[in-house]
């Protein structure tokens, strides 16, 4: 599709594409790619605006049971294509030159969607200009912000230079990108037209994850004739808030699940704030073994995940018979990288994500003796364990570590494994491998959560609290199973849960069939697309 055919340019700080290409730290970047391919899927005329960033997010190590991070190291032009155009934006006073990297991503008909990722990697710029491409929210407010001027504004300006003309929409996927609107307004000379314009997609349910700049800081780093097109409002307050500047400037604002809408209404009562449900990319995080099942039984899913409803034609047998090769693929894994040795037959829990407070990855520890127990009087279990905590969230690293020497106390019947570097390559064999999924975030700060919908077009059930998706895809004992308490997650565990896993085979296929059924054919991106096609996009 040519630069002037194209109708929508999605904004996002982070994008994930493939392991391969680490710009991205999680659920944001993830999703962002997951919307980006299911354009490409459907052939919508879409382009995605990004950041290169040639450090990575980082490269997590376990030493003594604290994490450790390290660059990433990555060859930039094994997977990306160098433009030669160039744009400039000014930061600090400073012109900077931002250039740019292109990936395609073609669906399944060959429809392609290009993907730009913005740099300031140039001799001519000065080394802290070059920096601003080195790290994936790199450190310190000044960084942060002259990350987000070029996103917004050299994201505004390259598009221009590369000929999308024709562009109806803009997509803020959150607030790192809401500088897009000066520059919009800039050249529309009407704040009005601006809002006609720009979707914003909130996703942080706490006022703390909004980003936030002095008044001070923004005069400094801004462009002048940007700077004064901020409203009076803006101009008297002392921070510049991010999300503050995407809401006022958007004509169409939504939240990423129907819990999350309603928290954030709450935040932002001015506002009228609609919901469109997070949903995952199912070619991207099938396993290959469901993969072959569906395209032996249900043609076209790969575009059609509805069609996933049709399973219901499947056996039982083959069912299973896909997940048991996917439990073997995460299992052999496991044993390779950490000599946990897991075995095929046990019940085996996951839990991987970002290590932070809310997410309180060591609740499924909270009573060790308990756990224990459980596992002798009604079968083994085994629990993998991966993800990374932000190298400025301290508390989130402890965490880690207290896992971590957790596991080390259990032993008996009970195996553990954490898994080190948790990526896009490692979340597909977690989600597609495991027997059951555990979310246990603490009400009402998970905004979403993707990975159980990755889990549902694998067939794995959900095990969580109620929280972010899990309020819509939960169907209590069909799809899996909810609780507020450590103790009702070990209720469930002991009487629910591993009595069907172990005693009750054709129950628990049948649960796996169901899951896939009725979330994995709902809560999938291109239900998600649709959406807001129809309803953000108005095309």
């Amino acid at each position: 599709m040519k630069p002037a055919e194209t109708k929508i340019a999605y904004f996002s700080m982070e994008v994930g594409l493939t392991a391969k290409i680490p710009t991205y730290s999680g659920g944001l970047g993830v999703l962002a790619g997951d919307t980006l391919k299911t354009a490409a899927d459907s052939g919508f005329p879409m382009v995605g605006v990004t950041l290169l960033t040639k450090n990575g997010y980082f490269f997590q190590e376990i030493d003594e049971n604290q994490q450790h991070e390290k660059p990433m190291a990555w060859s930039i032009d094994d997977f990306l294509t160098a433009l030669p155009d160039k744009v400039k934006v000014t930061i600090k006073g400073e012109e900077v030159i931002v250039g740019c990297w292109k990936y395609d991503i073609k669906g399944v008909h060959n429809e392609i969607v290009p993907v730009l990722f913005l740099h300031t990697d140039f001799e001519e710029n000065s080394p802290e200009m070059r920096a601003l491409s080195n790290d994936l929210y790199g450190d310190g407010p000044e960084y942060r912000l002259g990350q987000e001027i070029i996103l917004g504004i050299g994201g505004m300006r390259m598009l221009k230079k590369l000929g999308y003309t024709n562009l109806s929409r803009y997509h803020l996927n959150e607030g790192h990108s809401a500088l897009l609107s000066l520059e919009l307004e800039r050249v529309l000379k009407s704040p009005e037209k601006v809002k006609e314009k720009c979707i914003f997609t909130t996703h942080t349910p706490v006022p703390a994850g909004h980003d936030k700049f002095s008044m001070s800081l923004v005069e400094d780093m801004l462009e002048p004739k940007l700077f004064k097109l901020l409203s009076e409002d803006f101009h008297m307050a002392e921070n510049l808030n991010m999300t503050s500047l995407a809401l006022s400037y958007s004509g169409y604002i939504n939240g990423v699940a129907q819990k999350h809408t309603e928290v954030s209404k709450s935040m932002f009562p001015n506002y009228p704030i609609h919901s469109i449900t997070n949903g995952v990319h199912a070619p991207t995080w099938i396993s290959p073994s469901f993969a072959s099942l569906y395209d032996k039984y249900i043609h076209h899913w790969r575009e059609d995940p509805y069609s996933l409803r049709y399973v219901s034609n499947i056996s039982l047998g083959e069912i299973w018979g896909a997940h048991v090769e996917g439990k073997k693929r995460i299992i052999d894994y496991t044993n390779a990288h950490t000599n946990a040795g897991m075995d095929y037959d046990f019940f085996t829990i996951g839990w991987a994500r970002r290590f932070t407070a809310y997410k309180r990855p060591e609740l499924l520890f909270s009573d060790l003796e308990r756990l224990k127990t459980i596992s002798e009087i009604v079968g083994p279990i085994q629990i993998i364990y991966g993800g990374k905590a932000h190298p400025k969230d301290t508390e989130g690293k402890e965490l880690i570590t207290k896992v971590l020497e957790m596991s080390e106390k259990i032993g008996g019947n009970i195996k553990m494994a954490y898994l080190e570097n948790y990526d896009m390559y490692l979340g597909q064999l977690i989600t597609s491998g495991v027997d059951v999924w555990v979310n246990t975030p603490e009400p009402p700060h998970e905004a979403s959560g993707t990975s159980g919908m990755k889990c549902a077009l694998n067939g794995i059930p959900h095990l969580s609290v109620r929280d972010g998706w899990w309020e819509e895809g939960c169907i209590e004992g069909e799809t899996g199973w909810s609780f507020p308490t450590a103790d009702d997650l070990y209720d469930l565990l002991e009487k629910k849960v591993m009595p069907m896993f172990y005693k009750k085979p054709e129950a628990w296929r049948n649960l796996m069939r169901k899951t896939i059924m009725i979330n994995g054919s709902f809560f999938n991106s291109t239900r998600m697309l649709h959406e807001y096609k129809h309803r953000a996009y108005d095309v």
